[in-house]
């Protein structure tokens, strides 16, 4: 068995492996909290835009048929979504707060669904609750 001692080759010292690592250390610090302010404002960006869309298919509902819809699985039914939009923050599409219409005194129809919330307890960067958007 023989052992080869390598005399003159050039290679890095462990200072200089300290410093590197200390280096990439210090940029994946300051990397990773922009990165998590990136990602939650594209989940509130998503969340403006599933909003946006499924309010104005509550209002297209209403124009087409003179009524608010009883559920949102009949807008989907009805081909009005291809499917019912997941809330970016809770991760789901079955944790939607639904705003029913006031029904007045004597009136037996079903109320329907004439606006849509968040159902996310959470609070946005502005400070706002996400279920008053």
């Amino acid at each position: 068995m023989r052992i080869f001692v390598l005399i003159g080759k050039k290679g890095y010292t462990l200072l200089e492996l300290m410093i590197v690592v200390a280096i990439v250390g210090i940029l994946v610090s300051v990397a990773i909290p922009n990165f998590q302010q990136s990602a939650m404002k594209a989940k509130e960006t998503a969340l403006k835009q599933n909003l946006f869309t499924m309010r104005a298919v509550l209002d297209q509902f209403y124009a087409d048929r003179g009524d608010y819809p009883e559920s949102l699985t009949s807008l989907v039914e009805e081909k009005y979504l291809r499917s019912i939009p997941t809330d970016p923050i809770t991760k789901s599409s079955t944790t939607w707060t639904e705003i029913y219409e006031e029904q007045e005194e004597g009136d037996d129809s079903p109320a329907g669904i004439y606006d849509i919330k968040s159902g996310s307890d959470d609070v946005a960067k502005d400070g706002t609750p996400y279920k008053d958007w």
